[in-house]
């Protein structure tokens, strides 16, 4: 008999995923609209509530895949009926990315000069130097994230910051209110600015979950960028990088994880690695899996990452299984345009679905449509807006490169520039 899953903000692409999944049955909880609101965190809770009251059989997991506030109200919903979740302190030090980062500092030595920065600031403090990061304390992906080289930079990405942090700091607060917080941390607050010292190399990230407080690092998936940009061109999985490395990075997440407290939970952990110096640096550390890999794990493993979640959910340990799949190595690809413009043209379902049909291993997501002005998009990085996600599977890296390729003839699009506008 199958179980009763609500997952929070069930979207329609993760809900095909969810499907290799036996033994559950998948309900929403809100849709991914809703959630994306982020407006009143206690309206959310209480929408929640009534789903899940008015549900006419046993509520037998709670669970979510997204960032905040998802990865906040899962943990309350869950402790209100008694159900397997994270703790919510331990989500909250994650997701308060100062918080964080004391954290860590108490049990490695592989992350970046770090301060919380105030928004009269003049300039870093004196312990950290150019080049680095501006950030709020509480983000999305990389919006309203900054580099920054000298002193005017520096103080025009904090205004921006100060301008848009309110957007996820203000419910944000009111998550914070929820739990005990330090002194530092209840200085700084939901809306503050971090500064952190640029770490270059190949960027990677360690997927994992606690059941018990046990942790254990079951995949690691290699980050590419456009070449002379921060911007992600794809995502690639498995990792190409040395056993060594791997090994490092998966012992630094495990002892990051533990001392957050996480437990019954998915968390993926981003990384540098230095192949110059050899040396490992911990970007950012997430209480959830990453939605983004799924489909990933599923062409090399298969089974999607979603599986470990919703067994955590239910209470059980999940299972490690590896190279399932009908691919060797797979890839998430970002179709990006690096200047404003308006869509004109976009391709349509039937285009998607000619392409997947015509090239085995592969599926595109198109995130725009005509009339679509790419700088009234949210939830974009500072740098590029995303046009498509293309996901391909192959025998090796040549061949996924091959594939895309192949994809991209097929997904068709017109772009009006509007200002200094490159190409996608």
């Amino acid at each position: 008999m199958s179980q009763n899953v609500f997952v929070l903000g069930m979207d329609e692409h993760n809900r095909e995923s969810l499907k290799e999944i036996p033994g559950a049955r998948f309900l929403q909880l809100l849709s991914m609209e809703r959630v994306r609101k982020r407006d009143d965190m206690e309206a959310l809770l209480d929408e929640a509530r009534a789903v899940l009251d008015a549900f006419d059989g046993p509520v037998d997991a709670i669970m979510g895949y997204w960032d905040f506030p998802v990865s906040t109200l899962v943990p309350i919903l869950c402790a209100e009926r008694g159900l397997p979740a994270p703790p919510l302190e331990a989500v909250v030090k994650c997701e308060h990315k100062y918080w964080s980062r004391l954290e860590q500092a108490e049990v490695i030595e592989e992350l970046p000069g770090f301060a919380a920065i105030p928004f009269d600031a003049e300039r870093p403090p004196d312990h950290m130097s150019y080049p680095m990061w501006l950030k709020p304390v509480k983000g999305f992906s990389s919006e309203l994230a900054f580099r920054v080289e000298d002193d005017d930079a520096f103080r025009d990405a904090l205004a921006r910051i100060g301008e848009g942090a309110g957007k996820l700091g203000a419910p944000f607060e009111w998550v914070l209110e929820q739990v005990e917080l330090p002194e530092a941390v209840a200085e700084a607050g939901g809306t503050a600015c971090l500064a952190e010292e640029e770490v270059t190399g190949l960027q990677l990230t360690v997927e994992g979950y606690v059941y018990q407080g046990r942790p254990h690092a079951y995949g690691v998936v290699d980050s590419l960028d456009y070449p002379g940009s921060p911007s992600f061109l794809r995502y690639q999985y498995p990792s190409e990088l040395p056993g060594h490395v791997l090994n490092r990075v998966r012992d630094v997440a495990c002892r990051v994880v533990t001392r957050l407290g996480l437990d019954n939970t998915t968390f993926n952990i981003e990384f540098f690695w230095d192949p110059d110096t050899d040396e490992v640096r911990l970007l950012e550390v997430n209480p959830r899996h990453s939605q983004s890999h799924a489909r990933l794990m599923s062409f090399v493993d298969g089974r999607p990452n979603h599986t470990y979640r919703v067994d955590l959910a239910l209470g059980r340990e999940p299972e490690l299984e590896q190279g399932g799949g009908d691919y060797a190595v797979a890839a998430k690809w970002f179709l990006r345009r690096f200047g404003d413009g308006v869509v004109r043209m976009a391709p349509g379902e039937e285009d998607v679905a000619r392409m997947e049909r015509d090239i085995p291993g592969t599926s595109a997501e198109i995130l725009v449509e005509p009339g679509t002005r790419l700088s009234e998009m949210g939830e974009q990085d500072s740098y590029s807006f995303a046009l498509a996600v293309v996901y391909t599977g192959a025998a090796d890296a040549e061949g996924l490169q091959r594939a895309y390729e192949l994809c991209l003839a097929r997904l068709p699009f017109e772009i009006e520039e509007t200002g200094d506008a490159d190409q996608a």
